[in-house]
């Protein structure tokens, strides 16, 4: 299959970026904003620990910003890759920019071009890195992302 060197190719960006927001957010100074409880899951099962927050629970754009505003922290902005993902990461970087909150969306575009338009749903990270880590031939367990060799 053409695209399975490709991914094999990607997977050690795709550790590499994973591991330094590992990094970040051991720090407690960095909170991963996704969509919802489906991605903030398939985070867990990669082994991201630490904050990882809802778009949708039940809060306006407003009182969600004022909410990550308080807790000052840096925000890694992780909406799916489809148009609607979009929108909603410029909207969060209209609001969160307001409430003058660090805002990362550098992940989401390296990640997008690790992806490479094989995936448009955070949900499906963890099953995207278990194919991609076997066909590297690694090992993937839930919450254990590792560079091959």
């Amino acid at each position: 299959m053409a695209e399975t060197p490709d991914r094999v190719a990607a997977w050690p960006e795709f550790v590499r970026l994973f591991d330094r927001l590992k990094d970040e957010m051991a720090t407690g100074k960095v909170v991963v904003l996704v969509e919802g409880i489906r991605d903030r899951r398939s985070l867990r099962s990669l082994g991201l620990e630490g904050p990882v927050e809802l778009v949708h629970a039940g809060r306006t754009m407003s009182e969600l910003a004022a909410h990550l505003s308080r807790e000052g922290r840096k925000v890694v902005v992780l909406t799916d890759w489809d148009t609607a993902g979009g929108q909603l990461a410029r909207t969060l970087r209209e609001f969160l920019g307001a409430e003058a909150v660090g805002i990362d969306l550098e992940y989401r575009r390296r990640l997008a071009r690790v992806l490479r338009g094989e995936l448009v749903h955070v949900e499906g990270l963890f099953g995207w890195a278990r194919r991609t880590a076997s066909e590297a031939g690694v090992l993937l367990d839930s919450g254990d992302v590792d560079a091959p060799g």
